[in-house]
């Protein structure tokens, strides 16, 4: 299967959507997505399959707690949202997606990406340990809305590839 990663666009926030709510169990409304597009729209892409199908996305933005709010902060990259249809997965997709999301990060002076995962999903928490690099920074008792501990992990994107 020939799958194109691309940036996404206003036009793909709707198979965006489609494809959030096949995979994931936390669920966004379209404001959410033009929201992202709008502030960051270089830390937004979506794989397409040769039929014009959205297979999946990477929603990300930049976080700049600047020293107004924290001393000595540092402005980094969140990946807020990944998803790949399940047909789709095994393809390495989800790794070319969070990779060009960091590295657009790293290219507009983001110094590391932080994500959350669910504690039980062991296949995401793999991808993103494993593959990609993150590291385990801290654990969030309670943060999903079911009550589900997130991992809060950390890349740091100087040595990212």
């Amino acid at each position: 299967m020939v799958i194109t990663i691309r940036r996404g666009t206003m036009s793909d926030y709707l198979g965006m959507q489609k494809s959030n709510l096949y995979c994931l169990p936390e669920n966004y409304h379209m404001k959410f997505y033009i929201y992202h597009g709008t502030c960051w729209p270089e830390l937004s892409w979506v794989a397409e399959d040769p039929q014009g199908r959205i297979v999946g996305y990477v929603l990300s933005k930049l976080e700049d707690e600047g020293p107004s709010t924290t001393p000595n902060a540092v402005t980094h990259g969140h990946i807020t949202s990944v998803a790949v249809l399940r047909s789709c997965r095994g393809n390495g997709i989800a790794t070319k997606l969070m990779t060009q999301a960091t590295r657009e990060m790293r290219g507009l002076g983001a110094k590391f990406c932080s994500l959350h995962v669910r504690e039980s999903n062991k296949a995401a928490r793999h991808l993103y340990t494993e593959t990609m690099g993150f590291t385990v920074h801290n654990v969030e008792k309670k943060y999903y809305a079911d009550g589900e501990d997130a991992y809060d992990c950390r890349l740091d994107l100087d040595k990212a590839e």
